[in-house]
């Protein structure tokens, strides 16, 4: 996506009375930040987004003369909030939510339901306070489904993070239930629209139901989660599967189909190219395979 703030960058950069190499440090090559002043490249939103912090200013002096951009304020927060949670950096996400919670721009009932959505997310990670996220979580739901009945698809995903949140802290019953109750929802919506959503539910109860000993109703979840990426020609969470069908079949003795799948799990790491996981997995597969 195409932004033009060339100008603006540069007129703030010596503004503030930054040289290129000040600005351009630890966020991109002097290089790079040159040709985004001359608007012969553009920046992601996160170097856009790290720039504006840098410089200690607001990202939507950026964002409201990118006249020629399709880009508005809040879709670009959104992109670089869910960027941010790929990465599993939840003070980036926190430091935003606290300051766009304040924001007019995100008045409106659903982009102050996803704010509040990730604030839970971020006090479980970062201050370990499972209460205080779950109550966030619920809150986040009630602000366009006070009932908390037919939940649409974005409040089946916070209810999904909830349940997530009751399986990091180890308690599998209460995220089981939940889990369930997710995929329920889900199964009553005529149609889904990101089927990511989807997904996620069945592998985390492919996990829980692991963690509770269930191992054949696991391989159960896991099967129709690799239908579902199958359908929808999708690699996401594919290779997770892999691995939890595994450990499945290994902890029920069959090590034979258990080392095929967890083979085909690292198979899959590499069409992704997810170099720095494949070390890991292979030292968690060498792990399940000797203690089994």
């Amino acid at each position: 996506m195409d932004y033009f703030i060339g100008e603006t960058l540069q007129s703030f950069r010596e503004f503030k009375n930054m040289t290129i190499e000040e600005l351009a440090e630890d966020i991109c090559t002097e290089e790079e930040l040159l040709l985004f002043e001359k608007d012969k490249a553009f920046p992601t939103l996160e170097i856009l987004h790290k720039l504006a912090t840098k410089l200690k200013i607001d990202i939507s002096y950026f964002i409201n003369v990118a006249s020629k951009s399709t880009i508005n304020y809040t879709t670009a927060v959104i992109q670089i909030v869910d960027r941010y949670k790929r990465e599993r950096n939840y003070h980036a996400i926190f430091n935003i939510v606290k300051r766009e919670l304040n924001n007019p721009a995100f008045g409106d009932p659903n982009l102050k339901q996803f704010l509040i959505w990730h604030k839970g997310i971020c006090v479980y990670y970062l201050h370990n306070d499972l209460e205080q996220a779950i109550e966030l979580l619920y809150e986040a739901i009630s602000i366009t489904n006070s009932a908390n009945l037919n939940l649409t698809e974005r409040e089946t995903e916070i209810l999904n993070s909830i349940a997530i949140l009751h399986y990091e802290n180890k308690d599998y019953e209460n995220a089981l239930n939940i889990f369930l109750e997710a995929l329920t929802n889900l199964d009553k919506l005529p149609h889904i629209v990101n089927h990511k959503v989807k997904i996620r539910v069945l592998f985390g109860l492919s996990q829980v139901f692991t963690e509770l000993g269930k191992y054949e109703e696991s391989l159960t979840y896991c099967y129709k989660g690799i239908d579902l990426c199958i359908n929808e020609e999708s690699l996401y969470c594919l290779n997770e599967f892999h691995y939890q069908m595994g450990e499945n079949y290994v902890k029920l003795g069959d090590f034979e189909k258990g080392k095929e799948c967890l083979d085909e799990c690292l198979h899959l790491l590499k069409l992704e190219k997810k170099t720095g996981l494949i070390e890991i997995i292979q030292g968690e597969v060498k792990k399940l395979l000797t203690n089994a």
